[in-house]
């Protein structure tokens, strides 16, 4: 079951008859919208606004962990999020796709960013953090409407709301060795694997945030908004390709990943630590 988040001006679905409308409340909270349940073609799928339906929620006022725990007992097993970026490098040009596979955590404030804890101790491996049978099947989807996507690129997550400082942006791309910056991806990509989720972001590239010598060139909102709109049109298009795919079987180990990972024994967990590792391992 397929799962999308949509990012910066996805506030919708395209395309997506809706059958029902979930109000879920979880553990954690609410989701930043209810959930939309429709069919898109012969395919099932249910679509999140990740900053509200109507943008009002900043990237370190969403509730990632209700999020994915809203998705994940509705009974998705795919996530595909939509997300705006800066490029940090030149071959990335602003209006480009990309598919990051790897992420930088650069977030210094207090999100939330696991499921455990309090009692349940778990340690999952996130050294490949992104599902790689979901990234192959976008990059053939991509392939089928005649879009490039940038593959294997890694996405250098920051705190926000305001935009970064040009040595922020220097260290990144240097030291850090991001080709892309943003907000959101952090935690949402770890918090879909604690849950044994497929996840992939499109990255959609709208400026080249500001380690350019060009002032002219320097992220501003003014900047995204202006070409955002025929990039948006880019990554919906690929998003349409893939769901309409025929659907082939995943050999990937996300769906796998708290094997091994719970440390605290089954026999010590309370009635709600138990309830709680249920879902996730589902």
């Amino acid at each position: 079951m397929l799962g999308i988040i949509g990012g910066t001006g996805i506030y919708q679905l395209d395309g997506l008859e809706v059958v029902i409308e979930h109000d879920i409340d979880t553990p954690f909270g609410s989701p930043s919208a209810p959930i939309l349940e429709g069919k898109m073609g012969k395919r099932t799928l249910f679509f999140l606004p990740r900053h509200g339906r109507h943008h009002e929620l900043l990237p370190s006022e969403v509730n990632y962990r209700a999020n994915i725990w809203a998705l994940k007992t509705l009974g998705v097993t795919q996530v595909i999020g939509l997300s705006a970026v800066g490029s940090l490098q030149e071959e990335i040009e602003p209006g480009d796709l990309s598919l990051p596979e790897q992420y930088f955590d650069f977030v210094k404030g207090n999100r939330e960013k696991t499921f455990f804890g309090k009692g349940l101790a778990a340690h999952v491996s996130t050294a490949e953090p992104t599902c790689g049978c979901l990234a192959s099947g976008l990059s053939k989807a991509a392939q089928s409407v005649d879009i490039k996507l940038h593959r294997g690129k890694t996405y250098g997550c920051v705190d926000g709301p305001r935009l970064g400082t040009r040595a922020e942006s220097f260290f990144l791309r240097g030291a850090a060795g991001c080709d892309l910056v943003g907000m959101t991806n952090v935690p949402e990509v770890f918090l879909a694997r604690e849950a044994q989720l497929c996840y992939c972001t499109i990255a959609i590239a709208t400026d080249y945030d500001c380690w350019l010598d060009d002032p002219a060139q320097h992220v501003s909102v003014e900047q995204v908004i202006a070409r955002y709109g025929a990039s948006l049109e880019k990554a919906k298009n690929v998003l349409t390709a893939y769901i309409g795919q025929e659907k082939t079987e995943f050999t990937c180990s996300c769906r796998s990943s708290l094997a091994s990972a719970v440390l605290t024994p089954k026999d010590q967990l309370n009635e709600e630590q138990s309830a709680l590792l249920s879902v996730l391992s589902r």
